[in-house]
Parts: C-alpha cells; structure tokens; sequence
C-alpha cells in the first residue's frame, strides 16, 4: 500500500512560514544551493496533495514561471472547485482529505505527499492519515508565524526513523508508532500475580511489553 507522506522545511520553532506567510528565510546565502533531501523525496511520490491557499502560495510566490510538480498528479483541495481553470496535472477538488486519500492510497503508484498547508495536516491527522513525517529542520527560529502542526483532537506516537544534517539543517524522518496487542494471561507463580503479555514464544510484563511495527510497504 502507498504511504502518506507530509515532507516539509520547519524552522526550529515548528513554523513553516512567516506570519506574513513568506518563506523567503529560506533562502541561501548567494552562490550556495540547499536539497534538503528533497531531490530524493521528490523519486519516492508521484502524487501531491494541497490545499488551495498552498496552491495559490506556490503559483504566486515560490513558482510563478512554472509549475514545480510537473509529471506529479496535484490534488488541490478547495471549497470552489468550479472556478478554478483546467491545468494538465492538476485537478481541483472539494472533498475531505480523508475521503480522497482512501481512495488514492488503494490505487497503483508510488507515495503520496501532503504538501500543506496545516489544516489540510490536522485534518489528515485527526483521520489517522498520515503514515511518515520527512523534516527538514532549518537553523533559524522565527519567534512566531504559520505554524507546521495546528492544534488537533489526538496524540500521535512517532519513530524516529533517521536523522542527518544536510546543508546545515537536520533532516528527520518520523514513522507513525503502531502498537501490537497480545494475549493477556494471570500469572500465579512468583513473583506475586502480575499481567503479562505472551507475543511470539515469551510472555512479557504488561507494564513494559511495547512493541513497535511499522506497515510492511516501509521496508
């Protein structure tokens, strides 16, 4: 199955732009060039989901000449979905996250990326659609502006998958923590009766049997 996939740029104080919305922190210095692991990200998916005023961000600010996600299929989640002009590539629908991404995660192909914004993220969140968080984590602290996570109705345990330092920011991945149940038996022999857990051929204390695993489509 493909994974759902939310790759972006955070300052180290968890906003993603300025509270203007610009992202020219960003930039590098003149004659420098930064990846961020985004080259290899962009191999990976064939799929972009984003919001409308993402979509407008992208078109007006980071690319006007020309569109970044050519030879991506680009969902644009939008309340007028009627108004907006027939691109190649690109399709504007009015539909919840969670409905569209149940359908486009049991299709053929490779990853898909939720490039924003933050509501469209809480909203994936909230429905337990999020299955990997690529980061990278930029050396600046804006102090305040867009933040990446805005508040949701749940808590989410993570794996920290890998981290490295990629042009001077530190490029994290985050899978999603899924937690295995097992049997649970009494035990009566000493030390005095506990809960344990049998998984495979042990039995475990309740207490500390946390097994993480991750969907097989991560390997």
């Amino acid at each position: 199955m493909r994974k759902v996939i939310v790759y972006a740029a955070v300052s180290l104080d968890g906003f993603i732009a300025d509270s203007s919305g610009g992202v020219g922190w960003l930039e590098q210095p003149e004659g420098t060039v930064r990846d961020d692991g985004y080259s290899r990200f962009i191999e990976t998916v064939d799929t972009v989901v984003m919001g409308a005023r993402t979509y407008r961000q992208v078109v007006t600010e980071l690319s006007p000449e020309a569109w970044p996600y050519r030879g991506l299929t680009t969902y644009v989640l939008t309340h007028t979905p009627d108004n907006a002009a027939p691109q190649a590539d690109i399709r504007f629908v009015s539909r919840p996250p969670a409905s569209l991404l149940e359908e486009l995660v049991n299709l053929p192909g490779k990853d898909i990326w939720i490039c924003g914004g933050a509501d469209i993220i809480r909203q994936c969140r909230e429905t337990d659609r999020i299955d990997e968080y690529q980061l990278a984590v930029m050396p600046v602290l804006l102090g305040e502006g867009i933040p990446l996570f805005a508040p949701a109705r749940r808590r989410d345990a993570l794996v920290l998958q890998s981290v490295q330092e990629e042009n001077g920011a530190a490029f994290c991945i985050f899978r999603r923590r899924r937690w295995r149940a097992g049997l649970v038996f009494l035990s009566l022999t000493n030390p005095p009766p506990s809960l344990f857990i049998k998984s495979g051929a042990g039995f475990y204390p309740i207490g500390f049997y946390r097994e993480a695993y991750t969907r097989p489509s991560f390997s």
